[in-house]
């Protein structure tokens, strides 16, 4: 790196010289320029990221920073494309590119060409990533998975025509059950554009499904890494399996081999050839299965119609038909006991109810003026209105004295009180 004359003119210093020189601030910046981005080409950083920002350009912005010190970086459209995780702020990142300075502002940063999380894969923590999303918006929720069909009439796989995969689902389906139909959409399962094509597929076999009837769709293909199985890590293949009305079986990889597909699909299978095996019954066992049963309708069938046939032969002999006259009698006799048991129950009733009402009778004759009469007393009445005292009587009054027997009638004479 070149040096330079840093040094400040101050009022103390003797004036400047004629043989040093002056630089210009784009001098400068440009010789800092030239050094700094020759010096730091294709370096890889470690830091937390921070104020990542995502204007509509499709650059990324942030800050990298440490305890000591940050430093601007941006991820350019293309670059940030390619990045398979999402960049959140707060993430420890290990970014590979080289140091830039931009005159205008006098400021450096880097450009990212490639990035990934410190201790843990970009796919991986990609997967978890989605898999956390999906899973809060319901797309794995176990209520909404359909069983599937016992005796499926069509199946559709979607899968490589060239794995091993596909010939070996086909190899058994067809030895389990050869009366199953089994139509077969191509597609990709690995590489660019795989997911697309995989989404694509699912959603022809929902959208065909009146004129091409479909019981279940096997989605799959043969074991591999990480990078080999992410088409059925990707979101749009998520969906698509999560919009169908078709029951789905996810067949990806291996048993220890995990995806997307596996959470969202409404039944997992260790492997493509286990998928086979969950949609093709063994049409032998079956056979045998229905034989056995229908053996034993028909033993269940005889022995219910050889006890109706006894009681019926049976059932001539019973006391009842022998004799009906005297079935007849036994049940006239019956009634009979009954209404003569009815007939003295409602006479004991109708006795104590008339000695009830006599006693009643008595007691309200007892409590009748008239009944007083008879010990000699009278009841004294003027116009009609029974007299209890003198007050309003005056001489010349007619009034009318009641007895026992008979009425008397006066004119008052005088009154006391």
């Amino acid at each position: 790196m070149n040096n330079l004359n840093t040094s400040t003119p101050t009022a103390a210093k003797e004036p400047r010289s004629a043989e040093q020189r002056v630089y210009t601030v784009s001098e400068i910046t440009q010789r800092i320029k030239d050094s700094v981005e020759g010096e730091f080409q294709g370096v890889w950083t470690v830091g937390e990221t921070s104020n990542i920002r995502r204007p509509d350009s499709g650059h990324v912005y942030m800050t990298l920073k440490d305890e000591e010190a940050q430093l601007q970086a941006v991820m350019f459209r293309t670059t940030a494309a390619r990045v398979p995780f999402t960049l959140k702020d707060g993430m420890q990142v290990i970014a590979f590119g080289s140091i830039s300075v931009y005159p205008p502002r006098g400021q450096y940063q880097l450009q990212i060409e490639a990035i990934e999380p410190r201790g843990i894969g970009p796919l991986q923590l990609a997967f978890l990533q989605l898999k956390n999303r999906l899973e809060e918006e319901g797309l794995f929720d176990p209520a909404r998975k359909r069983p599937l069909p016992f005796l499926p009439r069509q199946v559709a796989i979607v899968s490589s025509l060239s794995g091993a995969a596909l010939r070996d689902m086909l190899k058994i389906i067809h030895s389990r059950s050869p009366q199953i139909g089994v139509i077969i959409y191509p597609a990709k399962v690995q590489g660019d554009g795989a997911g697309e094509e995989i989404a694509v597929a699912i959603t022809d076999i929902n959208n065909n499904i009146s004129s091409n009837p479909v019981d279940v769709i096997i989605v799959g293909r043969g074991g591999g890494s990480i990078e080999d199985l992410w088409a059925f890590n990707e979101e749009i293949v998520a969906r698509s399996i999560y919009a169908s009305k078709i029951p789905i079986v996810s067949a990806v990889g291996h048993e220890i081999d995990f995806t997307i597909s596996d959470f969202v699909a409404d039944l997992r299978a260790a492997t493509p050839s286990t998928a086979a095996q969950m949609v093709a019954p063994i049409r032998d066992e079956l056979l045998e299965r229905t034989n056995t049963l229908a053996t034993r309708m028909q033993r269940a069938t005889y022995g219910k119609l050889e006890d109706t046939r006894n009681r019926l032969e049976e059932f001539p002999h019973r006391y009842g038909l022998r004799k009906p006259l005297d079935l007849v009698l036994q049940y006239r006799a019956r009634v009979e006991e009954l209404l003569y048991g009815f007939s003295r129950g409602a006479d004991h009733m109708l006795a104590l109810k008339r000695a009830h009402l006599g006693g009643m009778g008595s007691k309200i004759e007892s409590l009748s003026p008239l009944k007083v009469l008879t010990r000699g007393y009278s009841i004294t009445t003027k116009s009609g209105k029974i007299l209890a005292t003198t007050k309003g009587l005056r001489r010349g009054d007619r009034i009318e004295t009641r007895f026992h027997k008979g009425t008397a009638v006066s004119v008052i004479e005088r009154t006391t009180r």
